[in-house]
């Protein structure tokens, strides 16, 4: 298995991105090609000590930016590490594709270049994310902010297979976001999307109310990119002034600050459920070929993970169990 990986993507590449390589390569039976500028990829590559026979690189001359436009930043950057990494996932060889850069990049490149399944008209990017049921996965987190009903459909057939083949869930559940539980509530979108659902998606269980996201209610959450992204953002930033505010009380009292400590271990799983790091990366569904995306501030620990969540996409060969399961349906738009 070789895995295609973008070693300029990321706030902290390539360091960061040639030590989750280098760490899993050690530990997962895997192979790499590291794509982006030659001479800071080898220095990097110096500080470690590993088999060298399973890293491999493919030279860009240029780098996307993480906050330039995504269209125009293909357009203009043919040789990009994004755009060469998504192009080697056509020739032989090449498994699948990770990059920590630029979203909107990588969304174009893949639609671009590896064009979209049978029976799907946009990608969708799903995310694993924390519940009181050990997790719940959520798509589309911001890949079609324009969204029309078939598309949700679309990606939730997507994500029940996602969901089935890679995460290990049986039968998987399916609700879609919105402002209430009844079928009649929402927008006219909604109320078509819920319609669209129910005739064509096994296991729907209707709507699930923002404050269920969490709760485990449904194994796979349905949204439009739109509100899914609002959805990502406001709980990292929630995460994180959670986490600095009881720093911030606990410091002001002693007893506090002995509570913390007896609690120390609990705390620390708990922060490690919230951990984007533990996740790794979002798939790009619905693109012929494997993508994932993972987080712009990704570390180390992050990129191996990503890696490894990667290799459970290749061996279940869910591409091809994708096409089925959507083109059988016949939900492409008029």
């Amino acid at each position: 298995m070789r895995i295609v990986v973008d070693a300029m993507g990321g706030d902290h590449a390539p360091a960061a991105v040639v030590e989750g390589v280098v760490d899993a390569i050690k530990e997962f039976d895997v192979n790499i090609t590291l794509t982006g500028l030659q001479d800071k990829i080898e220095e990097e590559l110096r500080k470690y000590d590993y088999p060298k026979d399973k890293i491999s690189i493919a030279h860009t001359d240029e780098v996307v930016g993480m906050h330039e436009p995504a269209t125009t930043s293909i357009r203009k950057k043919k040789n990009s590490s994004i755009s060469i990494g998504i192009r080697l996932l056509k020739e032989p060889g090449h498994d699948a594709f990770i990059s920590a850069g630029n979203t909107g990049a990588v969304v174009a490149a893949a639609t671009i270049n590896l064009g979209m399944l049978q029976g799907v008209e946009r990608p969708a990017i799903g995310l694993v994310i924390p519940s009181l049921k050990q997790f719940s996965f959520l798509i589309d987190a911001g890949a079609n902010t324009d969204a029309k009903p078939q598309h949700l459909l679309q990606s939730a057939l997507l994500a029940r297979v996602y969901a089935r083949e890679v995460l290990g869930v049986k039968n998987p559940t399916l609700g879609l976001l919105n402002i209430g539980e009844e079928a009649s509530k929402g927008t006219g979108f909604s109320k078509e999307t819920h319609k669209m659902l129910e005739e064509h998606v096994e296991n729907f269980i209707g709507n699930v109310e923002a404050s269920e996201v969490y709760t485990g209610k449904s194994n796979c959450i349905i949204c439009d990119g739109f509100v899914g992204n609002i959805v990502l953002k406001v709980s990292e930033g929630l995460m994180e002034s959670a986490g600095k505010l009881m720093k911030r009380e606990i410091k002001k009292n002693p007893l506090a600050m002995l509570g913390a400590l007896i609690l120390k271990f609990t705390l620390k799983d708990i922060k490690k459920l919230a951990d984007y790091s533990e996740y790794g990366g979002a798939p790009l569904l619905g693109v012929n070929g494997l993508v994932m995306i993972s987080h712009g501030r990704s570390n180390p620990k992050a990129i191996k993970n990503a890696i490894r969540a990667t290799m459970r996409e290749v061996e279940h060969g869910i591409i091809d169990i994708m096409i089925k399961e959507v083109a059988g349906h016949g939900v492409e738009g008029k």
